[in-house]
């Protein structure tokens, strides 16, 4: 069982990954444009760095327990964007908000509704 702590972050994460949703509704889903629009990589950076930085709150049970997220290279996909900004790929970004976010997403929300 998560704890009160590991709720919160789940719910931040969420809130998060609906900004990049958020995002990709006012930009557009088309790669050209993400590739041409900072303001577009910059806001889906921010909170991929942000669900990064969330990851390191999680107790170890949590962690543990579920195993299934790769919460590591989540919590090292961050230490990129923070610390090694310039040379992050945009492909890889892409990718990451247009493949992964909303599976995230869903198994924070499938966790939260499985405790509720």
């Amino acid at each position: 069982m998560s704890t009160m702590r590991d709720r919160s972050v789940l719910q931040h994460i969420i809130r998060y990954c609906d900004q990049i949703e958020e995002a990709e509704g006012l930009f557009g889903k088309e790669y050209e444009v993400f590739l041409s629009n900072n303001t577009y990589r910059n806001a889906c950076c921010m909170c991929l760095l942000q669900i990064g930085e969330l990851t390191n709150a999680f107790t170890e049970e949590f962690l543990s327990s579920h195993a299934g997220v790769p919460w590591k290279q989540i919590r090292g996909f961050r230490n990129i964007v923070a610390h090694a900004y310039g040379t992050v790929e945009p492909a890889i970004v892409w990718e990451i908000i247009t493949d992964d976010i909303g599976k995230l997403k869903d198994y924070c929300g499938k966790i939260l509704n499985e405790e509720a």
